[in-house]
């Protein structure tokens, strides 16, 4: 059953949408780009009026991920999920992930790239920790491999050691090596890079720990 377009009208809440009247009704909105190929008294056949829709629905779903996308970089996967919470047509999400790949706003190469500069610089993890955590993110084997192949886990460690190592001055060496390694496995390195790091700290700062023979007495 084919419809006219009785009229189009701005959106008073924003500028770039367009409301779409058929028949004196409001049918739906769209972008006011979309919305510029219309005109009053145009007719729409049924076929025509859910392509219309569609359009719409993929714009609604974009600008939700923009917003979302402005608070920080997020992955493909989480994405998908946050508009699937909202009970979007997974045809639409699959669009609004298409588009926004071609506009360059989803990269996950860039996204995992991302969330391990952020660990290094505020939280550094060990690769084990890292690898999880990009799973959990959606993030492919293939892309999580690249990024974590450049990782030094010696440097990364010596940087998460340093703020803990410091709160645990003035322990006996044994009891420093004990907290300070579980700290950092708990990380997420790997034994050897622990033990590295932990050996040089004791080497490092000999001043800072209580004798084994003040522990005795």
């Amino acid at each position: 059953m084919s419809r006219t377009i009785s009229k189009l009208e701005v959106q008073k809440r924003n500028a770039d949408r367009v409301s779409v009247y058929l028949d004196g009704e409001f049918a739906f909105g769209l972008p006011a780009l979309e919305a510029a190929r219309l005109h009053t008294g145009q007719v729409l056949s049924e076929d025509e009026i859910t392509a219309l829709r569609e359009i719409d629905a993929v714009a609604r779903a974009v600008d939700r991920a923009v917003r979302l996308l402005a608070r920080r970089p997020y992955s493909r996967a989480e994405i998908r999920r946050n508009l699937d919470s909202k009970e979007i047509a997974p045809a639409v999400i699959d669009d609004a992930l298409a588009r926004l790949e071609r506009l360059g706003y989803v990269d996950d190469r860039a996204f995992a790239l991302y969330w391990i500069e952020n660990r290094e610089r505020f939280r550094p993890r060990g690769p084990r920790a890292l690898r999880y955590e990009l799973r959990q993110k959606g993030i492919s084997e293939s892309i999580i491999n690249e990024v974590l192949d450049g990782l030094d886990p010696a440097s990364s460690a010596r940087q998460a050691a340093e703020d803990k190592a410091r709160r645990l001055r003035g322990l006996a060496p044994d009891e420093f090596r004990q907290r300070l390694g579980a700290f950092l496995v708990r990380r997420g390195f790997d034994y050897d890079v622990v033990r590295e790091v932990v050996d040089h700290m004791l080497a490092e700062r000999p001043d800072d720990f209580e004798s084994e023979q003040t522990n005795e007495e």
